[in-house]
């Protein structure tokens, strides 16, 4: 094969297509010899005999192409520059998943051999095991060597305002995603961006020619709005992908859907914040994941009550009005991390580095997060999700709602324990319009799997302690 075509793209989906093929053969052989060799058979007895490797090989290779079939519809091959740890976890399961039923359905109609049904169990764990140690190597592989300069293609942002220059300064300053920002294509005096003009956007089809430009990120200022058409129209028949990035200030941020209303194409902007099943299953899981936390984390709470009353004097526990769900009041509850007469003088105010207010056991416990645990209890009660917008006080809602477009949306769904712009480094005392951004993002593109990601990513993100005072 050219290595200067693998170069280009191929070599990513290459691995991804042979590791896959490799891990998924290992976790058939491996459930084999689960079910026929291993220790395990005196606990599970065989008792129709041990069948032929080779007819369950012959199945494997069956079960193979379904998979690798399943996985390829899940867009699981090729370059996927944004995907974490996460998504590649979660597509594995889900592909795994699906390809273990349709293989058990199938083996229930076909009646010309009995496969044993604890072989595919074993390889549906297997099978997750195996593709999730090697997926990870090759996402861990192409951020490397992305980071040293191999594989990358050239990026450009169209657009010469505040939004371009944050697009642009945010992926540059992420190397592992493999894109090469050579500039912005806009108005040259435009004085608000450090980054190289390539020129006006209505060269835009020279300077991809020129500058060899496949990523086009299109940020158009408000007053270059009337030339998004030109833009498109210029890059006619070149082979390049377009992001189009609206403002989420200024624009909604929910995932857009297409729908028909009698022939007529409608782009549904906005929809109901999370409602329904989905919002019946994640009160479910905040009320499970909190009682079980709440019953392990029980030394702890023990040593942090005894840590707090030795460190100074006054209250243990610490009540705060904050604003949740449709604006209502409820006490948050923390561990008292500040003297008991922090805001007599300054009022509310928010924490800042080396505040003078916060004890020094209190310095510890924010350091790793654990004045927050009693908040499980909120969750418990109903006050509060494990995941969502961080909850402010009547003061500050009252001013920012005031003076922040969008503000009120954090309202919609239950305030969280942690939240999308907690785990994308925007905790303490950072500007609130950057934190609205990503918690209104967080409102109007709830699932599941994002509550998942943010708390598995909030662990990562209390070890490092970042802004944590």
């Amino acid at each position: 094969m050219n290595m200067g075509k693998m170069e280009k793209g191929l070599l990513i989906p290459f691995l991804q297509v042979v590791t896959d093929v490799i891990a998924m053969e290992a976790a058939f052989l491996c459930s084999y010899y689960l079910r026929f060799h291993s220790p395990l058979v005196s606990i599970i007895p065989v008792t129709r005999g041990i069948p032929s490797l080779h007819v369950y090989m012959i199945g494997s290779l069956a079960l193979i192409l379904v998979w690798l079939f399943i996985m390829g519809s899940n867009r699981m091959y090729g370059v996927r520059r944004n995907a974490s740890r996460v998504d590649e976890l979660y597509g594995l399961f889900r592909s795994v998943t699906a390809g273990m039923i349709l293989a058990a359905a199938a083996t229930f109609f076909y009646r010309g051999y009995s496969f044993s049904r604890l072989v595919f169990g074993y390889t549906w764990l297997t099978g997750i095991f195996f593709l999730s140690v090697t997926r990870l190597s090759i996402l861990w592989f192409e951020r490397s060597r992305h980071r040293r300069g191999k594989g990358l293609v050239r990026g450009a942002v169209a657009g010469s305002g505040v939004l371009g220059n944050e697009l642009y300064t945010t992926i540059d300053g992420h190397p592992g995603l493999g894109i090469e920002m050579v500039g912005y294509v806009g108005k040259p005096e435009k004085t608000d961006l450090s980054i190289r003009c390539l020129g006006q956007l209505d060269e835009i089809s020279e300077i991809i020619e020129t500058e060899g430009i496949t990523v086009l990120f299109i940020a158009l200022d408000a007053d270059e709005s009337e030339m998004l058409v030109p833009v498109l129209n210029g890059c006619v028949g070149m082979h390049v992908e377009f992001y189009l990035v609206p403002d989420m200030m200024k624009m909604v941020t929910s995932r857009f859907r297409v729908e028909q209303f009698d022939g007529y194409p409608l782009l549904k902007l906005k929809d109901s914040a999370i409602a329904g099943w989905g919002a019946v299953f994640k009160r479910v899981f905040d009320i499970l994941f909190s009682a079980v936390s709440l019953l392990l984390l029980s030394p702890v709470f023990l040593i942090t009550f005894l840590a707090v009353k030795a460190g100074s004097r006054g209250a243990v526990y610490y009540r705060q009005e904050r604003i949740g769900l449709d604006g209502r009041k409820f006490d948050l509850l923390k561990f008292r991390s500040m003297r008991i007469d922090a805001e007599n003088e300054s009022g509310p105010v928010w924490t800042v580095k080396q505040d003078d207010r916060v004890t020094g056991v209190g310095r510890f416990l924010r350091r790793f997060s654990l004045d927050e645990l009693p908040q499980l209890i909120n969750v418990l009660k109903g006050d509060m999700s494990l995941v969502g917008p961080r909850p402010e006080r009547p003061h500050f809602v009252d001013r920012f709602s005031a003076s922040i477009s969008r503000y009120a949306e954090r309202h919609r769904v239950r305030s969280g324990m942690t939240g999308w712009a907690q785990v994308n480094g925007l905790r303490g005392d950072v500007p609130i319009e950057d934190r609205t951004k990503y918690d209104v993002y967080y409102v109007e593109n709830w699932s599941f799997m994002l509550d998942v990601r943010i708390i598995i990513r909030t662990v990562w993100t209390v070890l490092r302690g970042d802004n944590s005072y």
